[in-house]
């Protein structure tokens, strides 16, 4: 083969190798790079230290010094937040210890007097199939009757542990205290002896504080919660006998711990006549009827005032109806029906209600007109008057609930302090306090004119939030007012709340 040959054949060779794709070997061996296999041994493992190893290498100074400087920060840590943490305890306000609460404190009483009335003629069967909507509205107890047998003004035909039989078998009382007891409800037995009579304790006889304890042991022993002696102020009996009557019902223990009371009542004439009664009787609740609709401001306030100030919050009971007097709405007028449901609510005590108040019952020639109870749904109502009254109730029984879920829930509202801040001819103000808890000030306006209320040099905030109100439309729920220059308008009340601030 010729030179010339041999060249043209080392020149194509190279072109070929030119042509070839530039990855893998080629690529390497063009670029000058050697590819070496190593080949794998599967005996070679990596291992770590051995324990003596890292001992060894622990023990070093160096190691010995970081693990000093971590445990000495740790401890100063912990010591640090322990310290944080006590000082924190000690600069923080204490708590102010709850006071002494029983069942009658704790919500609305319920006075059925006329219990066919409130049941549509059922008796006590009646009574069982209301509870329900009773504890909805939040009610701690009833004030039931009198329902035990008596002739008017006759006292040989008294017997105070009989049921009328009109109003159901004694059974019917023993299912009654049974549902009662399961949704929270006490069971209070009027026992005024003569209450249909002209003189509600006969005329003063020996032997009637005695048939008053059997009757009342005969009861505590039944399961009921209470006692009501009605028409205080025409009784006779001495401080002896009331305390006869007060150890029949607080030393029955046969249904549990479970406190008993003795509530009175009375249409007192004033605050001081309250006083006197309950320092004389020594009872656990007094309807006092102290608190009446053609009182001024100034007369209102004065005998809060006087009762809060010399007599146990958990004695004082405030009511504007009851079976004497009527209905709420007929005593203040429908219009300030939830004026006076949100002054009674708010006061310092517990509030009691006759029954039929929370929807604005009025009496129509009677003291014990019919409850009304298809109420929730008017729509089926053809008659427009009745359907838009039918309305109005279920808006003012709304109204009634939530008041009586504020009273249970807020502490202030339930057992705070009272402290007056303004009264005047027509209006009056006030706040509950409790201790780190939120206040409530209630603010009233029974006057046919607007008022407004200047607050702020009492130690308040410039603002309050508007919990509820009798004109939605003037100060809508969360609404901020004012407390500067509080404006109210005629026969308006306003429920406000504010934080406590330390």
């Amino acid at each position: 083969m010729s030179k010339d040959v041999e060249m043209k054949e080392v020149e194509l060779n190279e072109l070929d190798q030119e042509k070839q794709p530039m990855t893998g070997d080629a690529l390497a061996e063009k670029n000058g790079a050697v590819k070496v296999k190593v080949p794998e041994d599967p005996d070679v493992k990596f291992t770590g230290l051995s324990k003596d190893e890292l001992m060894k290498v622990a023990g070093t100074a160096g190691w010995v010094r970081t693990r000093w400087v971590l445990l000495v920060l740790f401890w100063l840590g912990w010591l640090g937040m322990l310290a944080g943490a006590i000082v924190i305890i000690i600069q923080a306000p204490r708590c102010k210890p709850l006071p002494e609460m029983n069942w009658w404190n704790e919500g609305p009483l319920y006075q059925i007097a006329d219990v066919d009335a409130f049941t549509e003629d059922k008796g006590l069967e009646g009574v069982i199939e209301k509870l329900e909507s009773l504890g909805q509205l939040k009610v701690k107890g009833l004030l039931l009757g009198p329902i035990h047998t008596v002739q008017k003004d006759q006292l040989n035909t008294l017997s105070l542990e009989k049921i009328n039989a009109a109003l159901g078998a004694p059974e019917v009382l023993d299912k009654l205290l049974d549902r009662a007891h399961k949704k929270s409800i006490s069971i209070i037995l009027d026992l005024t002896p003569n209450y249909e009579g002209d003189k509600p304790w006969f005329t003063r006889l020996v032997d009637l504080s005695d048939k008053l304890k059997a009757g009342i042991q005969h009861w505590m022993k039944k399961g009921v919660d209470g006692i009501l002696l009605s028409s205080l102020d025409k009784t006779e009996m001495n401080p002896s006998e009331w305390v006869a009557l007060l150890n029949a019902v607080h030393n029955s223990t046969e249904d549990g711990p479970k406190k008993r009371a003795l509530i009175g009542e009375m249409s007192a004439s004033s605050a001081r006549k309250a006083v006197e009664t309950l320092n004389s009787t020594g009872l656990d609740l007094l309807l006092s009827g102290v608190l009446k609709p053609n009182q001024t401001g100034q007369e209102k306030a004065g005998a809060v005032q006087q009762l809060y100030s010399s007599q146990p919050q958990t004695s004082l009971a405030w009511t504007l109806s009851g079976p004497r007097t009527g209905h709420l709405a007929s005593v203040v007028k429908p219009r300030s029906v939830r004026l006076y449901q949100l002054l009674l609510f708010t006061l310092p005590g517990t509030p009691v209600f006759n029954y039929g108040d929370e929807l604005g019952l009025e009496d129509l020639r009677t003291t014990s007109p019919k409850m009304v109870w298809d109420i929730e749904d008017p729509a089926d109502e053809k008659n427009e008057t009745a359907k838009a009254l039918r309305a109005k109730m279920s808006s003012r029984r709304d109204w009634f609930r939530a008041l009586s879920d504020l009273r249970g829930k807020e502490r202030s509202l339930a057992h705070g302090d009272y402290v007056h801040l303004h009264n005047a001819t027509s209006s009056l103000a006030y706040v509950r306090i409790w201790d780190q808890s939120e206040r409530y000030l209630t603010a009233l306006n029974w006057g046919t004119a607007p008022v407004t209320l200047s607050l702020s040099h009492h130690d308040l905030p410039l603002q309050a939030k508007v919990r509820l109100s009798t004109d939605p439309e003037r100060h809508p729920q969360d609404q901020k007012v004012s407390l500067d220059s509080l404006e109210l308008g005629p026969k308006e009340a306003l429920l406000l709340s504010y934080p406590y601030t330390a």
